[in-house]
């Protein structure tokens, strides 16, 4: 069967993503030592292909769902974030862990993994525009608000997986929790155990979403902390009367979904099944048909019946694949411009070659590493959240 896939238009954005233009005013990078391989390089795949089998079982390469094909070839394993750390550490023999994603993901990597172990990030520019939302000093300064407030106290950090190492350690130290899309609920069940608030970062919306979906809060439950402005631009009632404390960021690629993006696709294709990731805005989250994690979208996605209809509002790499993939399902990207994850498009062949052949060489390039304290207070909030009981949401039943 032919599949149904349909690109998106392309804008000048996502072509300049692509590698398909230059701005040297907006795309600074970060410069290789030696000297990075040609886009247009034939030779690419066979010398990936050619390094790759010269380390042999010393290297063990991962990649996020939201990475070009040309990269997710050469993947050992697939997965989401979380799954991807735990996978490195469960390869305590493999010498290097090359990290197919962005930096909170290979600093998470490097925390779990062995110290004899090194963890490469192909191009460090790869970086995470959530995650940067949440930056060390601004949280130790809103936690000092709320220690002189009388309510830090009665708070419990929740940090969700995508941020920095130093986040997740602050959140360690302070009693708090790590958390993924897909055990968000959980997370917070127990943080409401420990204290009566909750301060989740940095994603505002996979907060709200858990909180008024899942958990039964109201929206009045929930205030929304701006650390660019005095006391999170909020009053001191507000932040005592508040359940939730929002900080304020978001990941640029499912923010970018809006309700008319819905509501047009539920006009164009008769039928249709809106499945969104919970780091949507709240409108768009509550007129979705389902919600859910990335490996949540990726089983629902199996398990529909041919000849469904699907409008996926998460990362564009990820919606062609499965669209691929599945050719007896009609498969679309929820918006109708391109939107690919920047950051984690930078990690393209020419890097991923460039690092496998320096490897050979026996030259360790962008190594990743967090330090001492911080990995231990990290790694405490980490394994808080292993310990949380239940299990992952199954895909639904779709007839």
């Amino acid at each position: 069967m032919t599949s149904t896939w349909v690109e998106p238009s392309n804008t000048a954005t996502a072509l300049l993503l692509l590698g398909r233009g230059s701005d040297p005013d907006t795309e600074r990078g970060v410069e290789c030592p030696g000297d990075l391989p040609a886009p247009s390089d034939p030779d690419l795949v066979a010398r990936a292909t050619a390094a790759k089998a010269k380390l042999g079982s010393k290297v063990f390469v991962l990649g996020h769902h939201y990475q070009r094909d040309e990269v997710i070839q050469f993947a050992d394993v697939t997965g989401d974030s979380f799954k991807l750390a735990r996978e490195a550490a469960a390869r305590p023999d493999a010498e290097y862990i090359v990290f197919c994603g962005v930096h909170f993901m290979a600093e998470s990597a490097d925390i779990l993994t062995t110290d004899s172990q090194r963890v490469i990030l192909p191009d460090l520019a790869a970086g995470c525009s959530m995650a940067d939302m949440a930056v060390l000093g601004q949280v130790e300064a809103t936690w000092d608000t709320l220690t002189e407030l009388g309510i830090a106290g009665e708070t419990v950090p929740v940090t969700y997986m995508n941020s920095s190492a130093d986040i997740k350690g602050f959140v360690g130290r302070n009693g708090g929790v790590v958390c993924t899309s897909s055990n968000a609920k959980r997370a917070l069940d127990w943080a409401f155990e420990q204290g009566s608030k909750v301060l989740f970062l940095p994603d505002q919306h996979l907060g709200r979403n858990t909180a008024v979906l899942e958990m039964g809060l109201s929206l009045d439950d929930c205030v929304l902390y701006d650390p660019h402005k005095p006391g999170g631009g909020l009053t001191p009632e507000q932040l005592r009367d508040a359940k939730m404390i929002l900080w304020r960021g978001h990941c640029s690629v499912h923010g970018r979904f809006t309700l008319d993006s819905v509501n047009d696709v539920r006009e164009r294709v008769p039928e249709v099944n809106v499945l969104v990731h919970p780091e949507c805005r709240h409108e768009v989250v509550t007129a979705a048909d389902y919600v859910g994690s990335t490996e949540y979208i990726i089983k629902t996605i199996e398990a529909a019946p041919a000849g469904s209809a699907w409008a996926l509002g998460t990362e564009l790499n990820l919606v062609r694949r499965l669209a691929l993939a599945h050719p007896d399902k009609q498969i679309m990207f929820l918006d109708k411009a391109v939107c690919y994850c920047s950051t984690m498009n930078r990690i393209d062949l020419p890097h991923l070659v460039w690092a496998l052949e320096e490897l050979v060489a026996g030259r360790v390039v962008n190594q990743i590493t967090v330090d001492t304290d911080t990995a231990h207070h990290a790694r405490v909030a980490l394994d808080q959240m292993l310990a949380l009981p239940g299990a992952d949401t199954p895909p639904p039943t779709v007839s």
